[in-house]
């Protein structure tokens, strides 16, 4: 009976015992995502009550809403929120310290970048500011209509709550 040479009988011991840890490691990690993601699903489907005391079901769902919000300061103006809601092709914007929301129609086939959006819609509240005293009526002629917020998506809802939210 021929032998094995003893380098190969150590290179094989060698190479199943890295074989053994990649897939412990391997299994370990898929665990974990498995894990995480059960975890993460379970904070997202949490319940809050409501004022009156009723329980209401807070949900959140990754592939029924396509949003991309951004935080934007640009030193200059006041910092604000950006919403690309692509489900709606709907782009919200809120400064920080206005009592007011503003939306404007996204274009499917060229979306607006975002230092495009944000001088377009400073632009436009910078002529807001230099209208007479009476804001809310200059803010309802200056913009078209004031939203119906059932066509909105959860976050522009979200993010103007209770304020009003008015298309530029």
């Amino acid at each position: 009976m021929i032998g094995c040479p003893v380098n190969i009988k150590k290179f094989l011991i060698v190479l199943v015992i890295v074989g053994i840890v990649v897939l412990v490691v391997v299994g370990a990690l898929l665990m974990g995502l498995y894990i995480t993601q059960a975890h993460t699903e379970a904070l997202l489907h949490m319940t809050i009550d409501e004022l009156d005391g009723e329980e209401s079901q807070l949900k959140f769902s990754m592939d029924k809403e396509e949003v991309a919000t951004y935080y934007v300061d640009d030193g200059i103006h006041n910092p604000a929120t950006i919403i690309y809601d692509f489900a709606k092709l709907l782009i919200g914007y809120k400064p920080e310290h206005q009592e007011a929301c503003y939306l404007t129609r996204m274009d499917k086939e060229n979306i607006q970048g975002l230092d495009t959006l944000l001088k377009e819609f400073q632009a436009k509240l910078s002529v807001m500011h230099l209208m007479p005293k009476e804001k809310e009526k200059a803010q309802e002629e200056f913009f078209t209509s004031q939203v119906d917020r059932s066509g909105l998506g959860t976050t522009i809802n979200i993010l103007c709550k209770h304020i009003p939210i008015f298309y530029t």
